[in-house]
């Protein structure tokens, strides 16, 4: 299974207030873009990939109601509370927190815990208090074990700072090993987030670093699935497709310069350009095995060598007829 995520933060707010929000008005950006996006992913199905998109509380509502019959997209939330409402306990005191019943009950089958945005804020609480940063990997574990108990997948983020790069095996494995705890697994997929690599002017990891982690990865979860979660982009899709150990990837923003922002139908594009790798790259798995086939692929998704890897594939598919 192939999995295509959508982080849409807070992309919702107008620009008069310093967002990025160019595409709806408030009261109906969840809908919009859902309307905009759940025809063009139909065409891809759902028995080999799923797409899930992770909306801010107030936009959950409309995006659910908004999903047609047979609708692919499934809408998620942005983390929940590590308590939760139980019969015969405690029947709502979460004032501010959102528990998984309510995103469920909201619509929700997916939620997003562990983004380095939200490890960032909860280690700067802890270390305010006098606390240890290092407990977040268990606040992490309580509210995925509160996820999976109403009833949501979840997808958990990873990954190492520019401060832990030279100890990101134990970096990971702590971060697995700690937020994993007693978790059913098959409810859970990995995001790996090279933070270091996040942000203008950064150097992103090359295929082979992504590779190296999603091998290791696989190799301390038992072969969970686990997605890029440093942004899929259009000029990196092709490129994700083609790293054996990567089951997908995770879109924000679709726009980097100009009108910053996300757009549905760049969204739609990214989307198409990875499956369409995909695509390519089991085709040249078959004809030339795996490693010769990742070789292949990355230079065709190349820029300036597409064509010409086009046109190799194209030659092996007829040498092969």
């Amino acid at each position: 299974m192939k999995h295509i995520f959508l982080n849409l933060k807070r992309f919702d707010i107008p620009k008069e207030y310093g967002g990025v929000n160019a595409i709806a008005a408030m009261k109906d950006w969840g809908s919009y873009i859902v309307e905009q996006t759940q025809k063009g992913l139909m065409e891809y199905g759902t028995e080999d990939v799923e797409f899930a998109m992770f909306f801010p509380e107030a936009h959950i509502l409309t995006a659910a109601g908004t999903l047609c019959e047979g609708s692919p997209v499934k809408v998620g939330c942005q983390g929940v509370f590590r308590q939760d409402t139980a019969v015969g306990g405690n029947f709502g005191a979460f004032t501010t927190s959102r528990t998984a019943n309510a995103a469920r009950a909201l619509g929700c089958s997916y939620v997003l815990i562990g983004h380095c945005e939200e490890r960032k804020d909860k280690a700067g609480i802890l270390a305010a208090g006098g606390g240890d940063p290092a407990a977040v990997n268990g606040i992490l574990n309580q509210e995925i074990r509160e996820a999976v108990r109403a009833g949501l997948k979840v997808l958990y983020c990873i990954g190492e700072t520019s401060e832990e790069q030279t100890r990101w095996q134990e970096v990971l494995r702590t971060q697995l090993e700690e937020g994993l705890k007693d978790v059913d697994k098959s409810c859970v997929t990995i995001a790996y987030e090279p933070v270091w690599a996040i942000g203008p002017g950064k150097i992103p990891p090359d295929k082979e670093y992504i590779q190296k982690i999603g091998a290791f990865v696989k190799e301390i979860t038992g072969d969970m699935d686990v997605v890029y979660g440093g942004g899929l982009k259009q000029d990196n899709a092709a490129m994700l497709a083609s790293v054996p150990d990567m089951d997908g990837g995770l879109i924000a923003l679709t726009r980097f310069s100009g009108e910053i922002g996300f757009y549905p139908e760049e969204y739609l594009e990214i989307v198409k350009l990875y499956l369409k790798g995909l695509l390519s790259f089991a085709e040249l798995e078959n004809i030339l095995g795996r490693d010769k086939a990742s070789l292949v692929h990355t230079f065709a998704a190349d820029s300036g060598a597409g064509k010409i890897g086009e046109l190799l594939l194209s030659g092996l598919r007829g040498y092969m007829v």
